[in-house]
């Protein structure tokens, strides 16, 4: 029996659906027009065809040469100083022998690089982690471009790598794509205990040793971190999106079930390849986008997607809005506590009941658009089944019908809250998000002058030196993509944190990020217009009053309109953070780049 579904969803989706009839239809017109009716391959210059072949096996260049059989395309993100990447080292082989076992050949078209935000925080190179997105949008390109093959297979995981892989994907949308995950680590010291250790190295309380030894009891082998940031919200959307394999984004690394889930995907690829209407570009329709916003709102997830979903959207014609989010989650509850939403990690997550429950309770409320396509197959129903294996052989049953731990996952009639925790907030300072589900009630409203700063280390100098013993908001400006592109001040945490545990009512007001596992400190982030292309950030001077309210959705400036438009602006040195750690190379992205409700993209006017 078909569920009826919400009517606040089926209005947010026709809303995008009729603000990008333009844009999807020219997107469309692209990718039609490089389909083709047998294999890519076919028809090219034997010169070129032999280049593709030169270093494969004699057995894969017969296949190939036949011009019968599939060939898939791999763009790797693997790298061995990422502990999320590094189990991708041996894919390519696995992949390679799956792929003849099917019927099928594979090669590695290409690698992109991936960057880890923790371990650029704070440091200049986070100020390049942003437009990294875009290059691996890039990079993709340029390994699918050689147009050899009928399905692509895409190996990432962390924060800009998904979303980059996604983009740049999507302008070869007529091939079959499937996303191939990698797992989360082993569970290691707590994410609670690890934030407390931090607070306690800010206040100066332990010595580098001991934060050290926390932070290696937290990270401490191959998979991705176990929090929930932007990282395992990639892959929570690329299985509500349906782009992984039912079941298998939480699934260990090193494990039979996660060996066999590779495999499958390899073999799902191939299946697909011989479909005509499977193409990446065909099967992300308005209702695949609506239901990743949702799955992002009903677990508390990243708020980087406020700025990486908007930008995949883009790259399909899609245009949404952070007003489609706000929407969206006044009606979509928390079903999920991971941290920093809660103390459980993702394997506890997955051991309550994992996506399988979740995508099965948001259905049943009509919250979720059950007829898209997915690589799995037609409907999303299919995603509320989990992966098992029998002896050797890979197998789905239903997912669990109940909470394992409802401390941890919730049911519909029983969620944490009753909407998504995240808020768009507006006023004279502009638009922005806030992620309320890790803020207490009473820190959702702070009223204080403001303390102004132009570089996020000067509020850690502030705080070493003991003066910011008072409430206040800082607002850290000309932290968007213009001005450095746009890093995340996940540093800032610990230090206002502990400010707030003393008592004091403190908030952060900025144009930059906050990392995907955004706290219990109240931070109107991604702030547009952003202090370098006029926004009224730049305007904002100590001691001006400013009130963040998360209920009411409220930024503003306590200062008079006529006031406020005679102040004068006096743009700060922005040199030292342009150049150095390979920032200069970037100022053309820096240049063009979309504002943060855009996307934050250089490339979003070329989609």
């Amino acid at each position: 029996m078909s569920i009826a579904r919400h009517p606040r969803l089926l209005e947010v989706t026709a809303r995008i659906e009729q603000r990008s009839v333009a844009s999807r239809a020219a997107y469309l017109a692209v990718v039609q027009a490089a389909r083709k009716p047998g294999p890519y391959r076919s028809g090219m210059g034997c010169a070129n065809a032999a280049h593709a072949y030169a270093a494969m096996p004699a057995s894969d260049k017969l296949a190939l040469r036949q011009e019968r059989a599939p060939h898939l395309g791999v763009i790797t993100a693997y790298n061995d100083m990422l502990s999320a990447h590094q189990p991708y080292e041996n894919y390519p082989e696995r992949i390679r022998r799956s792929a003849r076992s099917a019927g099928a050949t594979a090669q590695v078209a290409g690698g992109v690089p991936a960057m880890c935000d923790g371990i650029t925080q704070g440091e200049d190179g986070m100020e390049l982690s942003l437009f990294s997105r875009d290059v691996i949008a890039l990079a993709t390109a340029v390994g699918l471009s050689h147009g050899v093959f009928d399905a692509a297979l895409l190996l990432g995981v962390c924060d800009k790598i998904v979303p980059g892989l996604f983009m740049g994907a999507l302008q070869f949308g007529h091939l079959p794509t499937v996303f191939v995950p990698a797992g989360p680590m082993s569970s290691g010291l707590a994410n609670d205990a690890k934030a407390k250790v931090r607070q306690q190295f800010a206040q100066g309380l332990v010595d580098r040793q001991a934060l050290l030894d926390a932070e290696q009891a937290a990270y401490h082998g191959p998979g991705t971190c176990t929090f929930y940031g932007t990282a395992n919200s990639n892959q929570m959307l690329m299985e509500i999106m349906g782009l992984h394999l039912p079941g298998s984004s939480f699934i260990n690394p090193g494990t039979p079930l996660r060996d066999a889930l590779t495999e499958a995907a390899v073999q799902q690829a191939v299946v697909l390849s011989r479909l005509g209407d499977a193409g990446l570009g065909y099967q992300i329709n308005a209702r695949v986008i609506v239901n990743a916003i949702v799955g992002l709102l009903a677990t508390g997830g990243s708020t980087n997607h406020t700025l990486h979903l908007v930008a995949m959207a883009r790259a399909a014609g899609w245009i949404i809005s952070w007003d489609d989010f706000a929407e969206l989650s006044a009606c979509v509850p928390l079903l999920a506590r991971i941290y920093p939403n809660g103390s459980a990690d993702v394997n506890h997550f997955h051991a309550a009941g994992g996506m399988g429950f979740l995508i099965g309770q948001l259905l049943s409320a009509g919250l979720l658009h059950e007829e898209v396509q997915t690589i799995a197959g037609p409907g999303l129903a299919r995603y509320t089944q989990e992966p098992w294996l029998d002896g050797d052989q890979l197998h789905w049953r239903p997912a669990a019908a109940q909470s394992a731990d409802e401390q941890v996952l919730r049911p519909i009639d029983r969620p944490f809250s009753a909407d998504g925790g995240l808020r768009l907030l507006q006023g004279n300072l502009g638009r922005a998000v806030v992620k309320v589900s890790a803020i207490a009630q009473q820190h959702r409203r702070v009223r204080a002058p403001a303390l102004v700063l132009n570089d996020q280390k000067q509020l850690e100098q502030l705080f070493k030196q003991g003066q910011l013993e008072r409430d206040f908001v800082a607002v850290v400006r000309y932290q968007g993509p213009q001005a450095n592109g746009m890093p995340e001040l996940h540093k800032l945490t610990p230090i206002l944190g502990v400010l707030q545990d003393k008592g004091h009512a403190v908030a952060l007001v900025t144009d930059g990020r906050m990392s995907g596992a955004s706290g219990k400190v109240p931070a109107a982030i991604h702030v547009s217009p952003e202090a370098l292309a006029g926004g009224n950030l730049a305007r904002v001077q100590d001691g001006d009053w400013i009130t963040l309210d998360c209920e009411q959705q409220q930024l503003e400036l306590e200062v008079d309109a006529a006031d406020l438009a005679r102040r004068t602006v006096e743009l700060p040195d922005l040199s030292d953070r342009q150049r150095g750690s390979g920032r200069d190379l970037f100022a053309l992205f820096r240049q063009h780049a979309a504002p943060a409700e855009s996307g934050a993209s250089p490339l979003l006017g070329l989609f």
